[in-house]
């Protein structure tokens, strides 16, 4: 077990295990954190996953986990890792079950005072029109020759169906549509459990949320991508939903049959692994890609059903219901990128398991409104407590692959907050004030509580002291759906 001896502070927020504390690791493991996150990081096993994904053949520079750092299967809810190519390994455990669990940040031309007397029928309106809860379908059930160009061509199968703007790819990390995704690398069972999950929100910590930006602290850059003080804005978190929990299942499997041929001895069995220049680390690239892209398309047609909601519950009754896009962020994703490396731009395969994407200014992947500001980047919080908008730095490019924190993070397991938190009171004290729920799960509902998290703002705070990542607004819940 790792003890506070173990680690140093090499920065204000930065701490250090170096590679010399096991003769495994091959590079450091940092992760950034104050006071207070440090004690809560003691409470489960998560720096000790993130020492073992030091010790992954390939692996460069550092280790690395955010604030919001917990307890995950194999790497920590939290954690980054690069490794070299071609050899350096890629492994379903730094990517986890949901890939392409994300993010999308929608926004419209309206006021506070203007929706407040229309809130309840609006959010009546979001949990009657996008689905929610384990194992739900929707409207979209696709046959096997649909669901393959949906898994190869993202929120562009979308945007041919009429669920999206050009302006909503723009907007979207990689444009909606990782390349070199191929559906034919995803078993039949996967295909199964997607095929009638498209436009569906799914249960546990996915959400859609109704707020207003509280608290605007980047006057410039909030203008930039389309904010303002009192504006309200509606987020949604969900993914690959169960094809992407398929996928990750099939080759956990089958990576723990083929570790053998590589010679890959591991600290932990969840940390199974392949080369990504070998059949079994390309085919999982290639099926990761597809639920990627799955999870893009899902949250686009998501984002037209909840048009069709303000369309519903607004019409004629405000002056302007349209909806747009301010930008749609994964946090479960292995990527292909050039970073640099002892003064060398180096081409890597960037894991982040419950890490968000930060890319800098000047970032040639960035859409053209966002270049010289920085990625939007965007920091959920536990329900019925604030969240952020962020923006990626220059430091973040230097010091983290171009990553920063998700979320909040876990304090507690599901299986104790559902013990602990009573699903009706916590209903009722978010009602009392005034924020409306719907939700089709009292359970379901305890297992996300506040209580069941960090202090979002103090993991923001960390971020941004730190330097890899910069605030731009605080948004503040009006009404809450979930499974």
């Amino acid at each position: 077990m790792i003890s506070i001896e173990h680690f140093k502070q090499i920065e204000a927020y930065l701490f250090e295990v170096p590679a010399s504390y096991r003769n495994d690791m091959r590079v450091p493991a940092r992760f950034y954190a104050d006071a207070k996150l440090l004690e809560g990081v003691k409470g489960d096993r998560s720096l000790e996953q993130l020492v073992n994904t030091a010790s992954l053949p390939g692996a460069v520079k550092y280790a690395l986990a955010m604030p919001d750092i917990h307890q995950g299967y194999g790497f920590p809810i939290g954690g980054v890792l690069a490794t070299e190519l071609p050899d350096g390994v890629i492994s379903p455990g730094g990517v986890g079950y949901d890939i392409n669990c994300g993010v999308r940040l929608l926004a419209t031309h309206l006021e506070q005072a203007e929706v407040a007397p229309l809130l309840d029928d609006l959010a009546s309106a979001l949990y009657a029109n996008c689905p929610s809860g384990v194992g739900k379908g929707g409207s979209i059930n696709l046959r096997s020759g649909e669901l393959d160009r949906l898994l190869e061509q993202g929120s562009r199968w979308a945007l041919k169906r009429g669920f999206a703007t050009e302006s909503d790819l723009e907007r979207t990390e990689e444009s909606g549509c990782l390349e070199g995704a191929d559906a034919a690398k995803v078993s039949p069972r996967a295909k199964e459990r997607g095929k009638g999950q498209v436009g569906t929100l799914g249960a546990g910590n996915h959400f859609i949320e109704i707020d207003v930006v509280d608290e605007v602290i980047d006057a410039a850059v909030a203008q930039r991508i389309g904010l303002f003080q009192g504006q309200i804005v509606v987020q949604v978190h969900c993914g690959s939903r169960g094809l992407g929990h398929q996928v990750c299942g099939d080759y956990v499997k089958r990576f723990q049959k083929s570790i053998a041929r590589y010679g890959l001895k591991l600290p932990d069995r969840e940390l199974v692994c392949a080369p990504l220049s070998s059949p079994e680390g390309q085919d999982y690239l290639m099926a990761m890609q597809a639920a990627a892209n799955y999870a893009f398309a899902n949250r686009q047609v998501l984002a037209h059903h909840i048009r069709s909601s303000f369309q519903q519950a607004l019409a004629g009754k405000v002056s302007n219901h349209s909806v747009y896009q301010i930008y749609d962020i994964a946090h479960n994703m292995a990527k292909v990128e050039t970073h640099e490396v002892n003064g060398k731009k180096v081409k890597l395969c960037v894991h982040r398991k419950g890490a968000t994407r930060a890319f800098g200014p000047g970032s040639p992947e960035l859409p053209t409104a966002y270049r010289d500001t920085g990625q939007p980047v965007l920091v959920p919080g536990s329900m019925g407590t604030a969240s952020w908008v962020l923006v990626g730095t220059h430091t973040s490019m230097s010091q983290t692959f171009g990553s920063t924190c998700h979320g909040a993070g876990r304090t507690m397991s599901r299986k104790k907050a559902k013990k602990s938190i009573h699903g009706p009171g916590l209903r009722e004290q978010l009602e009392a004030r005034g924020i409306r729920v719907r939700a089709g799960s009292m359970s379901g509902l305890a297992e996300e509580a506040p209580a069941a998290y960090k202090d979002v703002n103090r993991v923001v705070d960390v971020v941004h002291n730190a330097g890899i990542a910069r605030k731009v607004a605080r948004l503040r819940p009006l009404a809450v759906v979930k499974g």
